[in-house]
């Protein structure tokens, strides 16, 4: 998959293009990939994603932006493994803002990606203010013979699949809720940095992982799959949130214990699956009672594992 980040001074090929955040690339994001992959294949044109970097409501108002499902990486990883082809990843800064919504067709769809065919959501607005929408991104393309072809809302058992319902769910701890709209189940990647080997004094040896969440939308002690650590994913419990027992003020980190493993892995890139929540993050009155809880969240885990082992082998029966 090709990354652009900034617009060609000339269209490198014509495009099919979607536009949107695709945080999470849950099953909505999904089939209107699908749908844009196709288009561009019986057309003979290259597969675009334009995305935003921040996301706009970041820009505008930081502190009350929703929660990022996925980092910028996470993102790009997901898009690459649905087929699309390009990735435009725009710098949403004030000069874009400003673009008013002629100015974002001729500028940015025409003279810089030479947009062909398009796709947009049900609720797709555009330029500043949001003053553009469907009809007038129609009208303006229509008369340079580039059809827009409008998407209807992609729902779920009677649920909207949409970004903010995927953190409704995993702020509550409805991993599989959150599972079904996704079409996998939620995860973080990261980098594997040193801690204050805390764990390892516990007798619970954990990896501590560098996320690009500052916000993540879901907290509290869960049962995990990890993947990168060889061609299986490794079963672990990972506590993510704020540490109260040990740290005051802290803020959000990301730990997993492996489950009998014992090498050393710093620097390795993994990603962590979230399974199943065990219990809220709480604060204990010393390290002795952490250690309990801990070694109840391990054993919790290890019952998991071994109903899913059991599950897995009933299903391979029949």
């Amino acid at each position: 998959m090709r990354i652009l980040r900034h617009l060609p001074a000339r269209p490198a090929a014509p495009v099919a293009l979607t536009v949107g955040n695709f945080d999470g690339v849950h099953l909505g994001h999904r089939a209107m990939v699908e749908l844009l992959t196709d288009a561009a294949r019986q057309r003979q044109l290259v597969s675009c994603v334009m995305t935003f970097e921040p996301h706009p409501r970041e820009f505008f108002a930081p502190d009350r932006a929703p929660t990022r499902l996925t980092s910028l990486r996470e993102k790009l990883q997901l898009l690459a493994k649905v087929g699309v082809a390009w990735v435009h990843v725009r710098r949403f800064d004030y000069d874009f803002a400003r673009l008013t919504a002629e100015q974002f067709i001729e500028r940015v769809l025409v003279g810089g990606l030479d947009v062909r065919w398009m796709l947009v959501g049900d609720d797709f607005r555009f330029g500043a203010r949001r003053q553009g929408d469907v009809a007038m991104l129609r009208d303006a393309l229509s008369r340079r013979g580039v059809e827009v072809v409008q998407m209807q809302t992609v729902s779920l058992g009677g649920t909207r699949v949409s970004s903010t319902e995927v953190r409704e769910r995993l702020a509550r701890g409805d991993l599989r809720g959150a599972a079904q709209l996704l079409g996998r189940p939620y995860c973080i990647s990261g980098r594997v940095v040193g801690g204050q080997r805390l764990g390892k004094q516990l007798g619970f040896p954990t990896a501590n992982l560098q996320m690009k969440h500052n916000r993540p939308p879901l907290s509290g002690i869960f049962v995990v799959d990890v993947v990168g650590l060889g061609q299986q994913p490794r079963p672990g419990v990972a506590s993510l949130g704020v540490r109260p027992t040990v740290v005051v003020g802290g803020t959000p980190v990301l730990e997993v214990h492996l489950l009998d493993f014992a090498r050393e892995i710093y620097g390795e890139h993994l990603e962590v699956l979230f399974l199943h929540k065990l219990r809220d993050e709480a604060r204990f009155a010393d390290l002795e009672t952490l250690k309990r809880h801990i070694a109840r969240d391990v054993e919790d885990a290890r019952k998991f594992f071994r109903r899913r082992g059991s599950r897995d082998q009933r299903d391979n029966v029949h």
